[in-house]
């Protein structure tokens, strides 16, 4: 089992969404966080004051599948999520030791 995070630009989710319902992934975890990397974030102006955003809005989703589906995934992902622009986003493939389904009790690829 693998756990894939990808970081997204907020405008690509349902994009992203849709892509990996086409290729079978049955279900995923979506978080807003903020965060910056290359891009430093920007200035803005409001109310006549300039300020500075340093964290920008992103998407973390959170994915956990059998390994033989990772490619086919993150293919899906960077596919869906591609801009060309700076900001577009990172994936990161993790191992997943275990995972259990609290309501059954089942564990592994079943639980997914």
């Amino acid at each position: 089992m693998k756990k894939i995070e990808a970081i997204i630009k907020p405008f690509k989710l349902d994009d992203v969404r849709e892509a990996l319902s086409e290729i079978g992934v049955t279900g995923l975890t979506v978080s807003e966080v903020k965060g910056f990397g290359r891009q430093k974030g920007h200035t803005e102006l409001y109310r006549g004051a300039e300020y500075v955003v340093d964290f920008l809005p992103k998407i973390k989703m959170e994915i956990i599948l059998p390994a033989e589906q990772v490619d086919t995934c993150v293919e899906a992902i960077i596919k869906a999520a591609h801009t060309g622009r700076i900001g577009d986003g990172k994936i990161f493939v993790m191992p997943v030791e275990q995972v259990i389904r609290i309501r059954t009790g089942e564990e592994g690829a079943a639980a997914v």
